[in-house]
């Protein structure tokens, strides 16, 4: 196997008004909350342009069938009632299930606890959504399923 190392893992200020999800297992599709309460985040009218940090601090693919796909949603409706988009999305999981869900796509790479970056904007189509929120889907056996804290970076 073959590949090519970062050269430096780079730092991010946490800025606790960005703050996506505190720690929480997931084992079933759920959008992420803090306190106990479903965030969903203003980015105001313009473009916004950010990185969503995800720290994996665990992970299950003991089954061998696990994927959990780490969305980024935007919306023009605070309550997220209506008009949803997907921004951004990241699977994580067991590789060749993966591989297989986007087509047989090669994919064979286990995902691993550790830290994940997906740069987004709230932009899609030429129309900018004012609110943002996570989520996560969830496929496959689970026992345990992932843990993770996420917080948005402005670029």
């Amino acid at each position: 196997m073959s590949y090519t190392a970062a050269k430096s893992r780079p730092t991010y200020t946490f800025d606790a008004d960005l703050e996506m999800k505190e720690t929480g297992l997931i084992a079933a599709d759920a959008a992420w909350t803090v306190a106990s309460a479903a965030r969903v985040i203003d980015a105001g009218t313009g473009r916004f342009e950010a990185k969503c940090v995800i720290d994996v601090s665990a992970i299950e693919i003991a089954s061998g069938d696990e994927r959990y796909t780490i969305l980024i949603q935007g919306s023009s409706s605070a309550s997220f009632a209506s008009d949803i988009v997907i921004l951004a999305a990241l699977p994580l999981g067991d590789g060749s299930t993966i591989g297989t869900a986007f087509g047989s796509s090669g994919v064979d790479v286990d995902d691993a606890v550790g830290r994940y970056v997906l740069p987004f904007t709230n932009e899609r189509n030429n129309l900018y959504y004012r609110y943002l929120r996570g989520w996560t889907d969830v496929a496959g056996a689970i026992a345990t399923g992932i843990n993770f804290t996420a917080f948005l970076v402005k670029e």
